[in-house]
C-alpha cells in the first residue's frame, strides 16, 4: 500500500501541478475563457466516463497492471509536453488541449484498474486503512505539485520550465510503478475462487446512487474560489493557498475515516453527507473565517469521498467485477458532479441560503441510501 502510495503522491505532484496553471497556460496561448472552459470539461468528462470502457476492459482481461501502467504513462509524458507548446505558434493552442485531454484520459484508463489492485493489496491491512493511507499520501503530493509549480514559476518567470521539471516525478512514478508490479503480480480473477456472475450486485447500485447525490451535492472549489474573490475576503493570491490547505485536511479526513471504517465499519461514512451539507453555509457566507472553515469542510468532504467511500465499493463487489464496479461508480459520480456544479451556479445566482437548502436536502437524500445500502448488506 505504501508502494501504491508513493506512486501517486509522485504522479499526483505532476497532473495537479499542470492543473494549477493550466487556466492561464491555455490563455496565453490564445484560449478565451469559452474554450478553457471546454478543453478542461472535456477533460474531466473523459477521466470520469470512459471508466465505463477501461473497467469492464480490466476485469475481462485481468490486465490490471498493464492498464495501471500505460494510464500513469500517459500523465508522465503528455504533462512535460505542454512545455513546448508556447514554442509551436499558432499551432500551439490545438496540442495543448490535445495533451490535456489525453493526460486526462490517461487517468481514466487506470483508475479501475488500479484501485481493484489497491482493494487486493489492502485486505491484509483492512480495506479502510489502505486506501486512506493511499489517499493521504496523494494528498501530499497535490498539496506539493501546484506548489512546486508556483516556486518554478518565481524563479523562471514563465510556466514552460515548470511544467518541463514535472517530468522529474513523473519519471519517478513510473520507477516505482515498474518495481511494485515486480513484488506483486496481478491476481487472475479466474483464480479468487468467486464465479464472475456478469451483473453487479444491486446493493451495489444503491450505493452508488447515495454516493452520486453526495458528489452532486458537494460544492466545488471553482464556485468557493469564485465566491472568495468575488467577496474580496480571500486574495487572488492566497487561493492557491486555500487549495493546498484544503488538500490537508482532505488527507487527515482520509486517515481518520479509514481507520475507523476498519473498526466501525461503513457507518463512519455517514460523515460524508453532514460534511458536505455544512460546506455552503460557512464557504459561501460573508466571513474569512467561516470561508476558510467552510474549504476544510469541503476538503475533509473530499477525502472521505475519494478514499474510505471505495473501500465500501470493494466490501460490497466480488473481485472479479471490482475494476467494472470502479468504473461504473466513476461514471455515476462524473454524471452526478456535473449536474450538481450546474445547479450550483445557477443557485448561487439567485440564493446562497437557497442553495445551502437543497445541497442539504441532497445529502439528506445520500444519507437515506446509504442505510438502504447497510441494510441490505
Amino acid at each position: 500500500m505504501l508502494g501504491f502510495g508513493l506512486v501517486s503522491l509522485a504522479a499526483d505532484m505532476v497532473y495537479e501541478g499542470a492543473r494549477s496553471i493550466t487556466g492561464p497556460l491555455l490563455a496565453g496561448l490564445g484560449a478565451s475563457a469559452l474554450v478553457v472552459g471546454l478543453v478542461t470539461g472535456a477533460g474531466e468528462a473523459a477521466a470520469l466516463l470512459l471508466r465505463l470502457v477501461s473497467g469492464p476492459l480490466a476485469d475481462r482481461t485481468a490486465r490490471y497492471w498493464s492498464l495501471t501502467i500505460a494510464g500513469y504513462g500517459l500523465t508522465a509524458i503528455c504533462v512535460p509536453l505542454l512545455a513546448v507548446t508556447p514554442l509551436l505558434g499558432g499551432a500551439g493552442l490545438a496540442v495543448a488541449a490535445v495533451l490535456i485531454v489525453t493526460e486526462r484520459i490517461g487517468k481514466a484508463i487506470r483508475s479501475p484498474a488500479k484501485s481493484a489492485l489497491l482493494a487486493e493489496a489492502a485486505g491484509a491491512v483492512g480495506r479502510g486503512r489502505g486506501f486512506a493511507v493511499h489517499k493521504a499520501l496523494d494528498q501530499i503530493g497535490a498539496f506539493a505539485g501546484p506548489l512546486l509549480v508556483a516556486a518554478l514559476i518565481v524563479v523562471f518567470t514563465e510556466p514552460g520550465p515548470a511544467l518541463a521539471l514535472l517530468a522529474i516525478p513523473g519519471a519517478a512514478a513510473m520507477i516505482l510503478l515498474v518495481w511494485i508490479r515486480r513484488r506483486f503480480p496481478a491476481p487472475s480473477p479466474q483464480d479468487r475462487g468467486v464465479p464472475d456472475t456478469g451483473r453487479l450486485p444491486r446493493r451495489f447500485h444503491w450505493f452508488a446512487v447515495s454516493a452520486g447525490l453526495a458528489t452532486g451535492g458537494l460544492l466545488t472549489f471553482g464556485l468557493i474560489s469564485y465566491h472568495a474573490a468575488e467577496t474580496g475576503r480571500i486574495p487572488i493570491a492566497a487561493v492557491p493557498v486555500l487549495y493546498a490547505a484544503a488538500m490537508a485536511a482532505g488527507g487527515l479526513a482520509a486517515l481518520a475515516s479509514g481507520h475507523l471504517y476498519d473498526r466501525w465499519g461503513a457507518r463512519v461514512l455517514y460523515a460524508l453527507p453532514v460534511l458536505a451539507a455544512a460546506t455552503p453555509a460557512l464557504a459561501l457566507s460573508g466571513g474569512t473565517a467561516a470561508i476558510v472553515a467552510g474549504t476544510m469542510l469541503w476538503g475533509a468532504a473530499v477525502g472521505v469521498q475519494d478514499s474510505t467511500v471505495k473501500a465500501l465499493v470493494a466490501d460490497l463487489v466480488a473481485a472479479p467485477r471490482r475494476a467494472t464496479a470502479y468504473g461504473v461508480f466513476a461514471a455515476v459520480q462524473g454524471v452526478a458532479a456535473l449536474a450538481g456544479g450546474v445547479l450550483a451556479g445557477a443557485l448561487y445566482e439567485q440564493s446562497t441560503a437557497l442553495l445551502a437548502v437543497v445541497f442539504a436536502v441532497a445529502q439528506a437524500a445520500s444519507a437515506i441510501l446509504l442505510t438502504v445500502t447497510l441494510r441490505m448488506r
